[in-house]
C-alpha cells in the first residue's frame, strides 16, 4: 500500500464522507426522537398498522407489532434501513469510481508513471474505500446507539447492537466489492453512478417484495439484503455462520476477481 496516494485519496474524499455520515445520523437521530410519541400514542398507532397487511410490515425487519415497543426493536425496523440502503449506495458509488477516475479525469497517465505499481494503486484504494466504508458504520452506529438510548430512557443491550452494526458492516463492504469489480469490467472509462445506485435499490426492491408476497418469496435469496438478520429483539439473536460465510466469502471472491482484472486491464489514458 502507497501511503501517499492513500493519503491522498482519503482527503479527496473526506467531505463525501462527512456529508453521506451527516446525513445518515441526521435521519436516524430526527427518527429515534418519535420513539417517545410513538410510545405515548401506541394503541393508536397500532391500530393503524393492524390494517396493514402483515407481508407489507414483514419487509421492515419485524413480524410481531409489538417488537417496535422495545427501544432497540424500533431502532432495527426504522433506522437500520438507512444504514443498510444509503450506507451501500455509498459503498457502491465511491468503490465503483475509486479505480475509473483517474481514466475519466485523465490522471491515470501522470498516476502510472509515478513509481508504483497496479498492485499498490489497487490495494490502496481498496484500503481507503475499507477505510471509509469503516468510518461511516462507526460514527453512524455510534449515532444510533445513543440516540435509542435517549429515546428509550433506558440502558440498550450492546449485543444485539453490535450483531445488527456487524450485519450492516458486511453488507456495505459486499457493496463495496461489488463496486470494484464493476468498475474493472468496463471497457471505456466512464462514471457508473447511476448504475451502480441503480442496482443497489433493484436488490432491495427484490428483498421487499419477497418479503410481501409469498408466492416470490425465494426470489428474495438472490438479494442481499435478505441475509442481514434485523430480529434484535429475539432472545436467541446472534451472526448466523452462513449469512457471515455469504457476505465474506461472495465479498473476498469479488476483490480478488477484480485485483485480477485491474492488473491486466487497458488503462485510458
Amino acid at each position: 500500500m502507497n501511503r501517499n496516494l492513500n493519503r491522498m485519496e482519503m482527503k479527496r474524499n473526506s467531505l463525501s464522507l462527512f456529508l453521506w455520515t451527516l446525513v445518515i445520523t441526521l435521519l436516524i437521530s430526527v427518527t429515534m426522537s418519535i420513539y417517545p410519541t410513538f410510545i405515548e400514542n401506541q394503541s393508536r398507532i397500532f391500530g393503524m398498522l393492524n390494517l396493514i397487511p402483515k407481508g407489507v410490515l414483514q419487509f421492515k425487519g419485524f413480524s410481531d407489532l409489538n417488537d417496535l415497543l422495545s427501544p432497540m426493536g424500533f431502532y432495527a425496523a426504522n433506522n437500520v434501513i438507512y444504514m443498510m440502503v444509503l450506507g451501500s449506495i455509498y459503498a457502491i458509488v465511491l468503490a465503483s469510481g475509486i479505480l475509473l477516475k483517474e481514466e475519466y479525469n485523465k490522471t491515470a497517465e501522470y498516476l502510472l508513471t509515478r513509481p508504483i505499481t497496479r498492485s499498490e494503486i489497487f490495494l490502496t484504494k481498496l484500503a481507503v474505500v475499507a477505510g471509509n466504508v469503516f468510518l461511516l458504520n462507526i460514527i453512524t452506529s455510534l449515532a444510533g446507539f445513543i440516540a435509542t438510548g435517549l429515546a428509550g430512557n433506558e440502558i440498550i443491550r450492546l449485543r444485539p447492537f453490535l450483531i445488527i452494526s456487524i450485519y450492516t458492516f458486511l453488507l456495505n463492504m459486499f457493496f463495496a466489492a461489488t463496486g470494484l469489480f464493476i468498475s474493472t469490467l468496463i471497457k471505456r472509462s466512464r462514471p457508473v453512478t447511476t448504475f451502480s445506485i441503480g442496482l443497489v435499490l433493484i436488490l432491495y426492491f427484490i428483498y421487499t417484495l419477497s418479503k410481501i408476497s409469498e408466492s416470490v418469496s425465494k426470489l428474495g435469496y438472490l438479494s442481499p439484503f435478505t441475509y442481514v438478520d434485523q430480529k434484535v429483539v429475539s432472545p436467541d439473536y446472534s451472526l448466523a455462520p452462513g449469512n457471515l460465510a455469504y457476505f465474506i466469502g461472495i465479498s473476498f471472491l469479488l476483490i480478488a476477481i477484480s485485483y485480477r482484472l485491474y492488473l491486466h486491464r487497458d488503462i485510458y489514458v
